[in-house]
This record gives structure tokens, C-alpha cells and sequence, in this order.
């Protein structure tokens, strides 16, 4: 069984690394344009697997996308990273056109994958993978809610001095300063995080996650890697394993929550399917309206690639 990362990157490397590492796979395919990158980082990471203890094989390739043929995941990181001062948004033009491109590539070897989206504006590049793959909407999806939620999680962990294991976080909408957190459905060991963190400082750690991205860029001058490499890692590991498990995902829309024909971040059941089913939860007003705003924001993105 074989899983092709596109983008050896850092956050393709690092989500390459972490597959191999849980052996998910016979072997892992890392594929960049840039000649020698991906063969290089692929040998490094093999290197590893003697110390680390796994067998999962890595090999690079240069544009050769005849070596992804079979893939049961594909994962999508290619594209522009963000700079400060540059939002998400910013990157559309370019990055679609590279995750056009790929997906056309992917398709053409790999018809029954699962394609996971990691390029940013992210609800963005799923629908435009959607549209180029002709896939059912439930075999292309994009990886932001594990990764917005794990932000979320740590920031509650530091605020109560607690493991993270035992926080259990949720949060729904677009990839970005308007996701939406939910401290209504956020709990501790069971327990609502309402009742543990006053409303004050809950506000400011949701806003914190709103730009947890930004935060990032600023202090290394570039996009995240290790969270995010280890997110999208998490649901290929709940496809190959058919974990069927409950995550965030960005998934497409059909009139779950009131919305249509749009990629938005839901709960859903990840198998070997890919998105098994859409959960919707039930929203009270403000949190409706909070998400209308979100998907707004994600439509205007949308309107660029789609007229």
C-alpha cells in the first residue's frame, strides 16, 4: 500500500516523516518539483528509520508523478508559503494554479485516492481540487480542523496547566481568522471548559486560535510546519486504518448547516472511504451567525476561482 505527499516542503516532509513513523504504509512517495529535494529529504528521513524503528519505505522523486501510481492518499502541500504581512488570501492566483495542476497529475495515476488539502487559502484549494479531480466530494476534503483544534487544545492546556489528552476540543468554519471555536461543546475530561476558564480569558484564547496561524509567521517568518505535517499524518492514518474516526475536517457541503456547494470545516467520520458522514451539531443563533460570517469570508475567496 502506498501514500504520495506532494510538496517536500517542510510541512510535506514533516507529515512524510510522521507516516512512516507510524507505518501506516509499505511505502511513502514524496514528490516535488525541485530536482534532488525530495530524493534528498526521502534518503535523510530513511536514515531515521533505524534509530526511530520503522520500515516503512520513503523514496523521493522529481516531478515524476508515474511513481505516485496507486496511492490509496494523496496528500497536497505544493504551493506558495505565506510571508508576513501576506494573508491566506493573498496566495490564491498562484496556488491554485499549482494545486490544479497537481490534482490533474494525481488523477491521472491514482484514480481511486483519497486527496487530502493542505495548500492554503485551504477551503479555496479544496473546492479547486474538487472541481479539477471530478471525484465525489467525499474523496477530496482539506486537513485545517485537526490542526485549528490541536492550536485551540494547547492554548486551553497552558491556560489550565493540564494534558492536552484530556481536553477535547471542537470548532467549526473556514481556515482562518474566522473559524469559529466552540467553547459551548469544548470539554475537559466531560467536564465544559465554561466552567473552568471564566469568559474573559476564553474570548482571548479563541481569538488566539483565530490567529494562531499569523502568530506563527511573525515569530519564524514563515508558515507552521510540525503541527500541521502531523495533522494531515492524523487522518491518513484514520483512512488507512479505517479508524472511523470523529474529526474536523474541510469538507464539502451539500445543505449541512444551511449552506451549499462550499468547503467548510465540519465534524465528520474519517474511514477508508474518506468523509464517511457530515455531523451537525446543533448551533444556537450566535453560532449560526458566527458561521454564516465564515463561510462569507470563505465564498469570497471562492469567487476568484470560481466566477
Amino acid at each position: 500500500m502506498k501514500v504520495t505527499v506532494v510538496g517536500a516542503g517542510n510541512v510535506g516532509a514533516t507529515c512524510a516523516h510522521a507516516i512512516a513513523e507510524k507505518e501506516l504504509v509499505n511505502e511513502v512517495i514524496l514528490l516535488d518539483i525541485k530536482e534532488g529535494l525530495a530524493e534528498g529529504k526521502a534518503l535523510d528521513m530513511w536514515q531515521t528509520a533505524p534509530i526511530q524503528s520503522f520500515d516503512t519505505r520513503l523514496r523521493g522523486v522529481s516531478n515524476d508523478y508515474a511513481a505516485s501510481a496507486g496511492s490509496e492518499v494523496v496528500v497536497i502541500t505544493s504551493g506558495v508559503p505565506r510571508k508576513p504581512g501576506m494573508s491566506r488570501d493573498d496566495l490564491i492566483s498562484i496556488n491554485a494554479g499549482i494545486v490544479k495542476s497537481v490534482t490533474e497529475n494525481i488523477v491521472r495515476y491514482s484514480p481511486d485516492a483519497k486527496i487530502i488539502i493542505v495548500s492554503n487559502p485551504l477551503d479555496a484549494m479544496c473546492y479547486r481540487a474538487y472541481l479539477t479531480a471530478g471525484f465525489p466530494s467525499s474523496r477530496v476534503f482539506g486537513m485545517a480542523g485537526i490542526l485549528d483544534a490541536a492550536r485551540y487544545t494547547a492554548f486551553l492546556a497552558d491556560e489550565l496547566n493540564i494534558s492536552p489528552k484530556d481536553i477535547l476540543s471542537v470548532l467549526l468554519g473556514g481556515h482562518g481568522d474566522t473559524m469559529v471555536p466552540l467553547p459551548r461543546y469544548t470539554t475537559v475530561a466531560g467536564i465544559p471548559v465554561t466552567q473552568l476558564i471564566d469568559s474573559q480569558r476564553l474570548e482571548a484564547i479563541i481569538e488566539r486560535t483565530r490567529v494562531g496561524g499569523g502568530e506563527l509567521v511573525k515569530l519564524m517568518g514563515t508558515s507552521a510546519w510540525y503541527a500541521p505535517g502531523n495533522a494531515a499524518a492524523r487522518m491518513v492514518e484514520a483512512i488507512i486504518r479505517d479508524q472511523r474516526r470523529v474529526v474536523p475536517v474541510c469538507a464539502y457541503l451539500d445543505g449541512e448547516y444551511g449552506m451549499k456547494n462550499i468547503y467548510l470545516g465540519v465534524p465528520v467520520i474519517l474511514g477508508k472511504n474518506g468523509v464517511e458522514k457530515i455531523i451537525e451539531i446543533h448551533l444556537n443563533a450566535e453560532e449560526q451567525e458566527l458561521l454564516a460570517r465564515s463561510a462569507e469570508a470563505v465564498k469570497t475567496v471562492l469567487d476568484a476561482i470560481v466566477p
